[in-house]
């Protein structure tokens, strides 16, 4: 089974399995990547987690398993520009420094480990984590609580000042969710690192993941447009067309597909 399958079939499993889809994610990039030794290294830092806990019951320890991380040295990554080792889940777990959602799965694994309710929260921007039932959510970059004006604010930061707060916002995700917001986040750093055929791998497993979505179809046509792949270029600004609801857009994708056909096709 390739690591395409394998991702893929960590998340047809019930209950699913996000972690293990991930490190089949980084598997995909990388070769080296075992993702059975690095689950069983995994069993070390839980011990070193669960050591650190204090004695509550298991509903008030989310908090503190994302605050021991911290101590841990577990940050959110600042590089600029950000790297795919910011997304790569074994490359997170090396330098314990990555992106938001990387460090939730890597939470979300470890609550699994310890029995503590937790689950991931498909906030846009900045992936976040709640424990059911609470009337707060958590950051996974060192656990601190966000009340909804807190969210807000947020928000603005992530999306600008025109974005308003909705129920949306506030949902749970599910496995394929964050595995798709993974896949859309190694795409986008593949692309700013100008590594086009590593980006395609994710272009093409956000497309699997879920619903096809305009954004998604759009990206993975200019990846094929810097790869000299006018075929399939134009299969997607096909597809972003029918998705398409704003006429102004319609009628950029439409001049672009009729410049594409005036192309003669090197592929």
């Amino acid at each position: 089974m390739n690591p395409r399958h394998a991702c893929l079939d960590c998340l047809a499993r019930s209950p699913a399995d996000p972690f293990e889809a991930a490190l089949w994610v980084a598997a995909e990039h990388d070769p080296q990547v075992r993702p059975e030794q690095v689950r069983q290294d995994m069993a070390g830092l839980a011990q070193q987690i669960r050591a650190g806990l204090p004695a509550l019951p298991p509903a008030e320890l989310a908090q503190p398993l994302l605050r021991r991380l911290s101590d841990l040295g577990f940050h959110e990554d600042d590089d600029t520009p950000l790297r795919p080792r910011a997304a790569l889940l074994h490359m997170v777990l090396a330098r314990r420094r990555g992106q938001p959602l990387s460090l939730a799965l890597v939470a979300l694994e470890l609550a699994r480990r310890l029995e503590i309710p937790l689950a991931g929260v498909a906030f846009p921007g900045h992936f976040l984590l709640r424990v059911p039932g609470a009337d707060h959510l958590l950051d996974p970059c060192g656990g601190r609580r966000l009340y909804t004006r807190d969210c807000r604010e947020l928000l603005l930061r992530c999306l600008g000042p025109q974005a308003d707060l909705h129920a949306s916002h506030l949902q749970a995700a599910s496995a394929a969710h964050m595995l798709q917001r993974l896949s859309r986040n190694l795409r986008t750093l593949y692309l700013h690192a100008g590594d086009c055929l590593e980006a395609l791998k994710d272009a093409e497993r956000v497309l699997e993941l879920g619903p096809p979505n305009l954004l998604d179809h759009l990206a993975r046509a200019d990846i094929y447009r810097h790869l000299d792949c006018p075929r399939a270029e134009r299969f997607d600004l096909q597809r972003a067309l029918l998705l398409c609801d704003d006429p102004a857009q319609r009628v950029s994708l439409d001049q672009r597909l009729r410049r594409l056909g005036s192309t003669p096709a090197l592929h």
